[in-house]
């Protein structure tokens, strides 16, 4: 561990967010305000009492609640607000610019029109680029435990919105549904000049990410953290340069890595593979993408170096453009711990 390396500099540090669920950054107290607007009864008493909540057994236990309170929102402003705090929240731990996901089938199944979901997200990246300098764009998420036709319908909408869209993505319960199911819809998105990543081996064992790889042609694995038991597969992220979006908080709360004393992290990284952090559903999971830096320096240690090549990863993969990267850089290069 490095004293040196403090929660500032670390907070500080200029960085892309690139596994990050629109949906899950609802904190507890938006949730309520959004159910009083809307007249949605949330079946908790309280913010506190939503918020005890969330202690998770699994991924699945996560969604429930995920999904659940999800109800709340309808509107075009209501996906405003919550992009606007999240936006927030980011830049004032170092997020520069954002990748981030959003369910569209969880939206439209309940009524609220497609349109309205992008253009409030929309809405609240523009506001943050003229007020923080920040950049962003949306990457249309597939729930692989809805039926493949759902999936295709949302990329029939999608397809529309490429002013906004830039890629496509898979979430949602892993186990039991591997990429393979989604080839088709991939393939597809990707003829229409759409970037791929898809999240795999969070859950799902390694099998799923050689799928996300050889049959989604996934640019990104979201998660990937079970990569380590192949060292087959380690070898081929860490040669293709293949990166890995690492949620070490997400992890630890959904108990895919109970101890974070005990996650891969560093050992992916150790093995040439390119890895990024990241705060995947941060209002449920205990930290903002900062947060996550700091939690891994105080559970594996965390030089400035690591720190360093791991927001640079994060500028590299994104899917920004190459004077927006060339920017990003020339700040990361600036940052002192």
């Amino acid at each position: 561990m490095t004293d040196a390396l403090t929660d500032d500099a670390l907070l500080a540090l200029p960085k892309a967010e690139l596994h990050l669920h629109i949906e899950g950054t609802l904190e507890p107290d938006l949730a309520f305000e959004l159910a009083a607007r809307n007249g949605v009864e949330l079946p908790y008493a309280d913010v506190d009492e939503l918020a005890g909540q969330y202690d998770f057994d699994d991924l699945q236990s996560f969604l429930d609640l995920y999904y659940a309170t999800m109800a709340v929102l309808l509107t075009r402003e209501d996906f405003a607000e919550l992009t606007r705090r999240y936006l927030r929240r980011a830049h004032a731990q170092g997020v520069r610019h954002v990748e981030l996901f959003f369910d569209p089938q969880a939206h439209t199944a309940r009524g609220v029109a497609f349109d309205d979901v992008v253009d409030g997200i929309g809405d609240a990246l523009d506001e943050a680029e003229r007020e923080h300098g920040m950049t962003g764009a949306l990457i249309l998420c597939f729930l692989r435990d809805a039926p493949v036709a759902s999936a295709e319908g949302a990329l029939t909408a999608g397809l529309a919105r490429t002013d906004r869209i830039v890629g496509v993505g898979l979430d949602s319960a892993e186990v039991g549904y591997p990429p393979s199911l989604f080839e088709a819809v991939y393939a597809r998105a990707r003829e229409a000049g759409l970037h791929a990543v898809a999240h795999a081996g969070e859950e799902g064992p390694p099998a799923y990410v050689w799928e996300a790889l050889d049959l989604l042609h996934a640019e990104r694995i979201d998660h990937g953290i079970r990569s380590i038991e192949d060292p087959d597969l380690v070898a081929r992220l860490a040669g293709e340069r293949i990166p890995l979006t690492v949620c070490p908080l997400s992890n630890v709360r959904l108990q895919a890595t109970p101890d974070l004393r005990d996650h891969p992290l560093l050992r992916l990284d150790a093995a040439g593979v390119p890895v990024t952090i990241n705060s995947d559903d941060p209002a449920y999971f205990g930290g903002y993408a900062g947060s996550n830096f700091i939690a891994v320096r105080d559970a594996l240690g965390l030089t400035a170096d690591q720190a360093r090549r791991f927001a640079r990863t994060s500028i590299e993969a994104s899917f920004a453009s190459p004077e927006r990267k060339d920017a990003l850089l020339a700040e990361l290069e600036a940052w002192r711990p």
